[in-house]
């Protein structure tokens, strides 16, 4: 049962890189070389359905029957089908081609070439990667909007979650050993020094430019933004809220083809040019040098959180109340520092928390504190304290102690419940045509129509 929940939850699994995509449209009825299924206007082609099984096992899952994958493709395409031909589901398809180059530059930017990123991940040419990335935003976005409407009104009542418990308890998932923490982050603070430093390079680097450098080569030789350094400190076609607001800011008060003074925001030190505006989009280009604090202004951020420590050991004052006064990181410090997961949950499992976190919490207790250390947070140097609230053994799910867990489980049966019988009322009126590899398959939807 779980894992069939898991499998109809999966519709918006991650599509994994394609080379081979077919772009001529298909006619209804016909079946080429490659093609696994057309499921209206939407191609599944086999190698999909590999590459999701691959993918699985490289994320450890025991992969044995290719129809479940099938079937998860099939359904998802389903929704994608059925969500360019729902009028009120906008269509986004400008706006996700105008994010391709952006994140084309983003995953660049973590490569030594253009030619190594493009043989990483199995590519002849930046157009195929491109048109791949385009593709997957396109599924993903339309095939989530339209799960959304489908499901928007679902809910579970408190005897809901109480009767799928008493179903399913002996089949719901062990959870491995568990903290739940509360954390300070602290970004050390520059010197006045330092910050004249960079100031005064990036000024200089301006000066080279007006006097005949490239801005795009020095971005390439001075940015220290991996997002988009290789690319010459280009991000096109940016829309309004999307960067941070100093940078913002300055970048719309320019002129086209202006330089900016040094702009101070939380990743450093930019200088910008205006490239292009068109109506609510702007392109531009930085330069951006990142304020990374020496040794001695970490060992001074260090020493203001001790201090902050020893208030809170001596009880002049709460974890929580230091967490809001002090904290620097915006998702935990108006919830008292508490640190919560990706599924809202404040039960973190051990053997996921990063490594400098995982090494500096062993051993502790309930209500104990490490001692102030280094980490790394949104690709800054921090200094950071962290309080164990609560230690968890690993269990099997109990209603008791993971109550909303087990209701998000509840309402993704649900929603799937929902969303199959949607698809099943819908599918007369939608061409399917599955290839015969698949004919031994028993989906649980009855997909070929005869």
């Amino acid at each position: 049962m779980i894992k069939n929940i898991k499998i109809l939850s999966a519709f918006f699994m991650l599509l994994i890189f394609s080379v081979n995509k077919i772009q001529a449209q298909i006619q209804k009825g016909a079946l080429v070389d490659g093609i696994s299924a057309v499921v209206g206007n939407e191609i599944v082609l086999e190698s999909d359905v590999q590459e999701q099984m691959n993918y699985a096992k490289q994320q450890g899952a025991q992969v044995s029957d290719k129809c479940e994958f099938m079937e998860t493709i099939i359904n998802n395409k389903f929704l994608i089908h059925a969500a360019k031909q729902d009028t009120l589901i906008e269509n986004r398809a400008d706006a996700i081609k105008q994010g391709v180059e952006q994140k084309y530059s983003q995953i660049l930017g973590q490569f030594p070439s253009e030619k190594a990123m493009l043989d990483a991940y199995k590519f002849r040419s930046s157009y195929e990667m491109k048109t791949a990335i385009e593709k997957i935003d396109s599924d993903n976005y339309y095939g989530q909007q339209k799960y959304a409407r489908i499901t928007d009104k679902a809910d579970v009542t408190p005897t809901e979650v109480t009767k799928f418990y008493d179903m399913y308890s002996a089949q719901l998932p062990e959870v491995k050993d568990e903290v739940a923490i509360s954390q300070i982050i602290m970004y050390p603070k520059l010197s006045d020094t330092h910050n004249e430093e960079l100031i005064s390079k990036l000024k200089k680097i301006k000066q080279d430019i007006l006097a005949g450098e490239s801005f795009e080569s020095q971005a390439r030789l001075y940015s220290e933004d991996p997002g988009s350094a290789a690319n010459g400190g280009l991000y096109m076609n940016i829309s309004k809220g999307k960067m941070v607001k100093p940078f913002e800011a300055a970048a719309l008060n320019l002129q086209e083809g202006e330089i900016s003074e040094p702009v101070e925001t939380d990743f450093g030190y930019h200088i910008i040019q205006l490239v292009k505006r068109n109506g609510k989009l702007y392109d531009a280009r930085h330069i951006l040098l990142k304020a990374e604090p020496n040794a001695d202004e970490i060992s001074a951020a260090k020493k203001e959180l001790d201090s902050i420590k020893t208030l809170i050991s001596s009880g002049k004052m709460t974890f929580k109340e230091a967490a809001f006064k002090f904290s620097a990181d915006k998702s935990s410090k108006f919830n008292g520092g508490n640190v919560t997961g990706p599924d809202g949950s404040d039960k973190l499992e051990k053997t996921l928390l990063p490594p400098t976190m995982s090494y500096q919490i062993a051993g502790l207790n309930k209500g104990d504190m490490t001692e102030v250390f280094e980490d790394n947070t949104n690709d800054r140097k921090t200094v950071n304290l962290v309080k164990i609230n609560a230690v968890i053994p690993g269990h099997r799910l109990d209603i008791k102690t993971d109550y909303e867990r087990i209701k998000a489980l509840a309402l993704n049966k649900k929603k799937s419940e929902i969303v199959e019988k949607w698809v099943t009322e819908k599918i007369p009126n939608t061409f399917i045509s599955i290839n015969k590899s698949y004919d031994s398959c028993n989906f649980k939807t009855k997909w070929n129509k005869k």
